[in-house]
């Protein structure tokens, strides 16, 4: 000890008895008062006492488990906020629903072809290439349409059927596929759940034998299963017994992406819809729901077509009708800031007849010197029919993208319907300002590089016929 510290003992000793006389003092005094036990944490949350280890961490040392408390709820709020804006919402019709007995879940999903993605690295150059791998991003597919309760699946860039179909058979789930014509690996497929419904017709449509192309489509009757009830959005609940089951059409397709072959595009839904139409009168005129990838964006006059029944096929030009080139020129969703008539209106205004070659125009609409298409299927859009927000709707009420890779981000998914449904809820697609936080899809989240598009549609008349 140096000579600094002399003389200090006493004083320690005297602050010790003082220490201790009032120590005596308080015991004195809390014998006669009852002490409450205070919480130190009284806002916590219990805790998870079996946490699934997150391996995709990698510490320094051992010790990095022992943070700090306040660090390990910044981190537990940054979690839970990014997870809430990269969630999908259900928003719900305006119409009262609650009468309505009888709903289905229809999802079309684009989930990415392996061999289109291999096939077209530049497109997915900022993905990881983890995020692009078939054995991920199938369980990430199958877990997200298990979330939906979906009862009627429409696959497009299917490439992988077998696989897929032995992993949803496993959630109830009965498919049918179709693959493209030609060289090309991936097709079309159809998934609906086994105990709800009975697939009593499949038709197939190969657009090559009408010289368009090698893309294909399907065509599926279904029959509900009154006898198999199931809960939820699925539940398909019968007022009374029923002497005829519910019948419904289901078709998929995926139509040619090349811009530049406005015709083709036009003839392949064309054709699309008037087999689903002529199939639909066939089987007593029974509701039809039509689903897919039709590579056009909503400001297109392919869009036009199925929204109005009709169109004039020389007031546009063959290379831009499906509105790709203007949606992908600067990888900008394509937002026009007038109403959908509109500018449509304006659009034809601005310009002149185009001349498309008689080869251009039969194949088209389907005839030899034809230049108005007018179809008898009279369809609704799912999406414009429930009304969302402008963070994730357009003008049309069409979602703002569906789509989204290094060269386009847009919208060219869609489900219509014929007036025998009623969209009763849509999930919401992801606002833009979130999408392009991932700089492109897939995702740690999501699966492909297309949105599923989802839709909870009743029946509009109850089975008395109300």
């Amino acid at each position: 000890m140096t000579n600094s510290n002399r003389g200090r003992p006493n004083q320690e000793i005297l602050g010790a008895n003082h220490m201790a006389k009032r120590r005596m003092s308080y015991q004195a005094e809390s014998s006669s008062t009852p002490i409450k036990k205070r919480r130190l944490f009284p806002n916590s949350e219990p805790v998870n006492r079996n946490p699934r280890p997150n391996w995709s961490l990698h510490t320094s040392n051992q010790f990095e488990a022992f943070r700090s408390s306040s660090r390990v709820r910044r981190k537990k709020m940054a979690r839970k906020s990014s997870n809430d804006v990269s969630s999908r919402r259900w928003v719900f019709s305006s119409k009262d629903h609650i009468n309505y007995k009888d709903k289905i879940v229809v999802v079309s999903y684009n989930i990415l072809g392996v061999e289109n993605a291999l096939k077209h690295p530049d497109l997915y150059s900022n993905i990881p290439h983890r995020f692009l791998e078939w054995d991920r991003r199938k369980l990430l597919i199958r877990e997200e349409v298990y979330s939906y309760n979906a009862s009627i699946l429409c696959f497009q860039e299917v490439d992988r059927f077998d696989n897929l179909d032995n992993l949803l058979q496993n959630d109830g789930f009965k498919g049918v596929y179709k693959a493209r014509t030609g060289e090309a690996y991936d097709g079309c497929a159809v998934f609906w759940k086994d105990k709800l419904f009975t697939l009593l017709y499949q038709e197939d449509i190969e657009f090559q034998q009408f010289g368009l192309r090698n893309n294909v489509a399907q065509l599926c009757i279904l029959e509900v299963n009154h006898d198999k009830l199931e809960s939820d959005a699925c539940s398909l609940t019968p007022l009374k017994p029923c002497t005829s089951n519910r019948r419904f059409l289901v078709g998929n397709i995926h139509v040619l992406f090349n811009p530049n072959r406005g015709d083709i595009k036009l003839g392949q839904v064309r054709l699309f819809v008037d087999k689903a139409y002529k199939l639909s009168q066939g089987w007593g005129n029974i509701p039809v729901i039509l689903a897919g990838d039709l590579n056009s964006v909503p400001q297109s006059a392919i869009y036009e077509f199925l929204a109005s029944s009709k169109l004039d096929i020389q007031l546009y030009n063959r290379r831009n009708m499906s509105g790709q080139l203007e949606a992908s020129s600067s990888c900008r969703v394509f937002r026009p800031q007038v109403g959908y008539e509109a500018s449509i209106s304006m659009s034809v205004s601005r310009q002149l007849v185009y001349r498309w070659s008689e080869e251009e125009l039969g194949l088209a609409a389907g005839a030899e010197g034809v230049t108005h298409l007018q179809s008898h299927l009279k369809l609704h859009s799912a999406y414009a029919g429930v009304p969302g927000n402008n963070k994730t709707r357009d003008v049309t009420g069409e979602p703002l993208a569906t789509s989204y890779h290094s060269k386009f981000m847009g919208t060219v998914d869609y489900i219509w319907h014929t007036k025998e449904f009623v969209p009763v809820r849509v999930l919401e697609t992801l606002p833009v300002d979130i999408l392009r936080r991932t700089k492109g899809l897939p995702s740690k989240k999501w699966g492909s590089d297309h949105l599923a598009l989802v839709c909870e549609f009743a029946f509009a008349n109850n089975e008395d016929g109300s």
